[in-house]
């Protein structure tokens, strides 16, 4: 083998090696542990979320959006202990499960799970609230898509999750979603806009607000 093979084999080996330490990098800092829901938009600030909550208060925040159906009574927390390898803690997970059966009877669909790894960090935040702040946009009977309330939901449920905490250690966090977005929810719901003008305020008209916003302070 000559030098310049040589050089060619050891600069594409730096390389991949590289592009593996960055996939390992991303796949660890994220704070979905499965997602079959969400869209990339929604995954980013969700992990900018996460990644503030943690550096501000020690608390791991993660995310299960499934698509599976579970079977009426399914055990969310028997079904979490397959991701424990993955769970740093304190931590506290939120798993979104849309099509998991309630009961059979009714038809009825969709379930949430909230487990905290201790009592500690279950006496931060609201178990209600953060249900409610989710299951509240995707019950909502309007020209929205079913994807873009899930999205929605799991943010604005992830929001008040990581408010809730921050609050408990009396931090403020600034990378969450203000309050007023259930507000324009609402006031979607009696305009009947479409889910593109929701995922407008979300993904691109709430980051320019708050760039702008900053830049005056």
């Amino acid at each position: 083998m000559n030098k310049a093979t040589f050089r060619a084999r050891l600069h594409h080996g730096v390389l991949v090696m590289f592009a593996f330490m960055l996939l390992t990098s991303f796949l660890n800092a994220t704070a979905l542990l499965k997602n079959d829901l969400l869209k990339l938009e929604a995954v980013k600030l969700i992990d900018d979320m996460g990644t503030e909550l943690q550096e501000k208060t020690g608390v791991h925040a993660y995310v299960i959006a499934t698509n599976e159906h579970f079977p009426e009574r399914f055990n969310l927390v028997e079904y979490s202990k397959q991701y424990e390898a993955n769970l740093n803690k304190p931590y506290v997970l939120y798993i979104f499960a849309p099509y998991a059966t309630i009961t059979k009877k009714s038809e009825a669909r969709g379930r949430v799970g909230i487990i905290p790894s201790s009592d500690v960090v279950r006496d931060m935040y609201n178990y209600d609230d953060v249900r409610d702040a989710g299951i509240n946009i995707v019950a909502i009977k309007d020209s929205n898509t079913d994807e873009d309330k899930f999205n929605i939901g799991v943010l604005q449920a992830y929001s008040v999750l990581a408010d809730n905490i921050a609050e408990a250690k009396g931090i403020k966090l600034t990378k969450t979603i203000p309050d007023e977005m259930g507000t324009m929810v609402m006031i979607l719901r009696v305009l009947v806009y479409s889910g593109t003008a929701v995922l407008l305020w979300i993904f691109i008209l709430r980051p320019f607000w708050m760039r702008r916003k900053n830049a005056r302070q």
